[in-house]
Order: structure tokens, then sequence, then C-alpha cells
């Protein structure tokens, strides 16, 4: 019989609390630790279609990316999108379980499967913050290498491969061979990026000047979305969550989708 705190538990011991930032909520943050399992919804964001899909699946448990409360509250109340979810979650008897940062930073965590699913040869923590248990390097970025091809050809294979509609992107006129990935918003590390010797930069929500920072660079730069760089997370979670419970039934959300459409 597979518990809530059964599922945190697995969910720490694959990201270590240890590994997020200050500022981050992680673990369970709605919900009963002693609840029994008998479905897990997984998902990038717990938002209400989610919130929804799991009540209508008859889900205990949803796992997510990005934590339910993410601000401080002062209330929960039916006045706002996070409080109606808290509402519905605990009315529903659903606990809410996430693993943020530290799933950013984890090794096989968020960064590890973006790489994976570019097909990012050779790739290793770039910049490590630390060693796990098992002596391994974890950190935020990752980097490796593809083939060496054109950008173009490049930014083909990004589109398709994460099933984003569309990117946006600065190409230095440099062939794509040494990559870098940061899911989510990690354009900050622009420079980091390029003295680490990468050409190009696959990650999201870029600022204008960030664009332009990348081209005086030299740095091919990819902004292929939030939702898209990192939702390959959620079928290595489910994985991870089956192979551990196969008392359970797990799935992927089959209806949450990037909220952004490109005209």
């Amino acid at each position: 019989m597979t518990t809530v705190a059964d599922i945190v538990a697995l969910v720490e011991e694959l990201a270590p609390r240890e590994m997020k930032e200050e500022w981050d909520h992680v673990g369970l943050l709605v919900g009963n630790r002693s609840q029994t399992v008998s479905k897990v919804l997984v998902a990038l964001d717990p938002f209400m279609d989610v919130c929804q899909e799991a009540a209508d699946w008859g889900a205990e448990l949803i796992l997510t990316h990005h934590p339910l409360i993410f601000r401080p509250l002062d209330a929960v109340t039916t006045d706002n999108a996070v409080g109606r979810a808290i509402l519905f979650l605990a009315r529903h008897g659903i606990s809410a379980v996430n693993a943020h940062t530290n799933l950013d930073n984890a090794p096989g965590g968020v960064n590890d499967a973006l790489a994976a699913r570019l097909g990012l040869a050779f790739s290793e923590v770039l910049s490590p913050a630390g060693m796990d248990s098992a002596g391994r390097p974890w950190g935020l970025l990752r980097m490796g290498k593809v083939p060496r091809q054109s950008m173009e050809t490049f930014l083909e294979t990004v589109k398709e491969r994460l099933g984003c509609p569309g990117v946006r992107y600065v190409n230095s006129g440099r062939p794509v061979h040494h990559v870098a990935v940061g899911g989510g918003s990690c354009a900050s590390e622009l420079e980091t990026v390029f003295y680490a010797g990468c050409d190009t930069f696959v990650t999201a929500d870029v600022k204008y000047n960030q664009f332009w920072d990348a081209r005086e660079l030299g740095l091919n730069l990819i902004d292929a979305g939030h939702f898209y760089t990192e939702n390959p997370i959620c079928p290595v979670l489910a994985d991870h969550l089956r192979a551990a419970f196969p008392d359970i039934t797990v799935k992927v959300s089959e209806i949450h989708r990037d909220c952004m459409n490109f005209g």
C-alpha cells in the first residue's frame, strides 16, 4: 500500500531538498502524508486544468515540477487561481507534491532530460554546485555535443524533439556542435555557457537585451519556451514512480499544454 509519504520520500531521493534554491517551495504543499494513493497524475504545472483532470480520473495525488504555492499566501480563498486550486484539491482529497529547483539541479532531473531529448552526447554538468551522496556532480546547466551542423538544421531538431510550435533565436553564424541547455529561465547564464566553450545555448524566457548580449558574444541562442524545455521531465518522473510503486497507476497529463500561442 503506497502512501503520499512514500511518494514524497521517492521524490526527495531523486531530487534532494538541499539542491533547491533558498526561496523555493518543494515537497508536499497540499494534502495528507498518510493518505493511501492508487493513482498519480504527473504534469509540469498544478493549474486548474490538471487539478480537474486528476479529480475526473480519480487520482489521489498530482506530482508537478512547478509548485502550487510559489509566493507567500495571506489567505486561501476563491479570489485567485492558487486559492481556487488549493480548495479544489482539498475538497477532492488530492495531494499536491512538487520538485522544482531541486529537480532542475539534480542528476537525472530537468536538464538531463532536456539534454537527452535533444540528443546531446557526452552530457555533463556545467559549473557543478556540489556532489550528491553517490558522488555525482549536480548543478543547473548541462553541456554536451551534437554532430556538427548548421543552425538551421539544429533549429528544426529542437522544434521537432520538444514539440514547440516555434522558437526565438539569435544565429551567430557559427555551426552548432557544443551545446548547453538550461530548461526554463536560464538566460542569465549566457557568459557561463560561452566561456565554457559552447557555441549554442538552448533555454527559455530570454529577454530582449540577452539576445543582443548573445549576438555580441557570438553565441547561438535559442529560446524554445519555458513549457517545452521543462516538460520532458514529466515522462521521466512517471517512469520512476511506476518502477518504485508497481501497485499504483501513473500517467502524464493528457490535456495540459502551454497557454502561449504563436500567430
